[in-house]
């Protein structure tokens, strides 16, 4: 697979450009004063026993400056390592996680100083470093036009780590840390291996932005996105990457996704991954997938079963955090020697902290894969085959769907991606889009909810989803088969053919006498409004589902069931 490597000369750094720019569908940038941008403030203030420089010209490779703001401790005798937080939001944004409802954000936790999902300047300087807040190329006061997930952001990204490195207050050693966006340029710079870059900590980003972020299972994401880029960015005097507009344009993974993808395998820095279970259609995936193709030798993750903002924030996750950065940018001996490759929460629901459990490996070696039989006579998901056939029929705009339901007899923790197999016969179109989830019920029959997107605590315990036209063309994968999205493989009236869904990993534990819930529709699960900042799917509502079940269609739940000690 083509994709984004290096080091690079000049030769491959102007080629690397010009590929993206022809691949790239632009549009003008909005006013940064529209969000509330003050204009160029350069300057030296001392606030909070910091020395804080202010729009910092930093000029990378063709001229363009970008304008960072620089956070040192005010007393510093020694160089400093550095943090970078590189993310698109405004380093001057009023913006701060903790003041948005249901963040998990306590106040005391960070200061007014960090930027929107990055690391807070005060805590960090008073350990020794120097934070680094940066406006990304066409962003706010920085010069040039602005793109997104792509290799030409990551190359900006190298000139300022090298640039640091070269300040005399800095000791070379250069670290990256934030969410989300924060998050996902690091896998595209690391795969480049600038030789100042000596530790990452993406928390919660993607990977593949097909597949993880615009296109679940072929089927166009077209409410987060779009809610994000109209917005959250796209603030500057030049042009912007418009991402809704070339995602109608490449519905299929094409050469415009196939740019967009770092080269995890190349990657070799100290990696502290951090995922969580909530975010199925945005940073689940990805960031599981980033840490286990990576090729670093000390790397690490962590998956977390609460509000993203919230764990990143609290106090342990930074201490964390200062352990990971100690080790790898000041050389000094701390707890990481003795993390586990693997820690994760096994969720029992909102409100509650799961138990933490330690493996070495990802999916964990102690999972075996145990199969429940749907059953559309009885609504249930069975041990054995059913050897009645059957169906259960929805219309694709239907509220309700079909659900199938297992009642655990004993405590039974699922951890790990779910494949869900249908026998799917669509009536009225030649295509179908499949949207699958898995809910808990307790024993009383009433729905467990989880932390969902951010701010919401009634998700349910794994997503996943597919367009039947993508069924084909999968390559193989040690954990499941991975779908090319190359081409559409239309299906044929009256004719019932075998769907795989990937469902997004998680790791729930089912108590004996709760319920596994598996619903199927051919429109997202759940509904929430306009506003909301969830994902949202343009999805195909035409035609009648048709689900077959027993005999001849062996409908399917395979759950990765943990077998090991707890």
């Amino acid at each position: 697979m083509d994709a984004l490597a290096g080091p690079r000369d000049a030769a491959d750094w102007r080629a690397t450009r010009a590929r993206g720019d022809a691949l790239t569908i632009w549009r003008v940038a909005r006013p940064p004063e529209e969000g509330g941008y003050p204009g160029l403030r350069p300057g030296v203030e001392l606030v909070d026993a910091m020395r804080v420089e202010r729009d910092v010209a930093v000029p990378v490779r063709d001229g363009t400056r970008l304008r960072v703001d620089l956070f040192l401790p005010d007393a510093h005798s020694s160089p400093l390592p550095a943090l970078i937080a590189w993310g698109p939001y405004g380093k001057h944004s009023p913006l701060r996680c903790k003041d948005i409802a249901g963040s998990g954000v306590e106040a005391a936790w960070v200061s007014d100083h960090a930027s929107f999902e990055g690391p807070d300047p005060v805590y960090w300087t008073r350990h020794g470093y120097a934070l680094v807040h940066v406006d990304p190329r066409g962003t706010w006061g920085s010069e040039g036009d602005c793109v997104f997930h792509d290799p030409r952001e990551a190359l900006d990204c190298y000139d300022v780590i090298e640039w640091l490195a070269s300040q005399p207050w800095c000791s070379g050693q250069v670290g990256m840390t934030g969410v989300s966006y924060l998050a996902i340029v690091q896998w595209y710079v690391a795969a480049l291996h600038p030789p100042h870059l000596a530790a990452i900590n993406p928390w919660e980003g993607f990977t593949d932005l097909y597949r993880d972020y615009t296109f679940h299972g072929g089927i166009p994401e077209v409410g987060f996105s779009t809610l994000w880029l109209a917005s959250r960015v796209g603030y500057g005097t030049g042009r912007v990457e418009d991402l809704v507009a070339e995602a109608a344009a490449h519905p299929l993974f094409d050469d415009y996704w196939r740019y967009k993808v770092p080269d995890l395998s190349s990657i070799d820095v100290p990696a502290y991954v951090v995922a969580g279970w909530g975010d199925h259609g945005l940073h689940t995936r990805g960031t599981i997938e980033g840490f286990r193709a990576i090729a670093s030798e000390y790397k690490w993750l962590e998956i977390h079963g609460q509000q993203k903002w919230g764990y990143y924030y609290e106090p342990a996750s930074v201490e964390r955090q200062r352990q990971f950065f100690d080790r790898f940018l000041l050389g000094r001996e701390t707890e990481v020697s003795s993390w586990p490759r693997v820690r994760f929460e096994v969720r029992t629901g909102s409100g509650t902290v799961g138990p933490l459990l330690a493996r070495e490996s990802w999916p964990p070696e102690d999972v075996e894969q145990r199969t429940l039989y749907l059953d559309a006579a009885r609504g249930r998901l069975a041990e054995a085959l059913p050897p009645q056939e059957a169906d259960v029929a929805y219309e694709a705009v239907d509220s309700t769907g079909a659900v199938f339901e297992h009642v655990f007899t004993e405590d039974t923790d699922v951890v790990g991606t779910v494949a869900c197999t249908i026998w799917l016969e669509c009536r009225g179109s030649d295509d179908a889009d499949v949207f699958v989830a898995l809910q808990k019920l307790d024993a009383g029959g009433e729905r467990v909810g989880f932390p969902f997107y951010t701010t919401f605590y009634d998700g349910d315990v794994a997503l996943g989803w597919l367009r039947a036209s993508h069924r084909a063309n999968a390559e193989g994968d040690e954990a499941l088969e991975v779908l090319r999205h190359e081409r559409r493989h239309e299906l044929l009236a009256g004719r019932a053919v075998p769907v795989t869904v990937e469902v997004w990993p998680t790791a729930t534990r089912f108590r004996a006498g709760e319920t596994l819930r598996l619903v199927l529709k051919g429109r997202d699960t759940f509904a929430y409004g306009p506003e909301a900042r969830v994902m949202a799917h343009g999805s195909y509502r035409v035609g009648t589902h048709v689900i077959r079940t027993g005999g001849r269609y062996p409908s399917r739940l395979t759950l990765p069931v943990l077998i090991g000690g707890r």
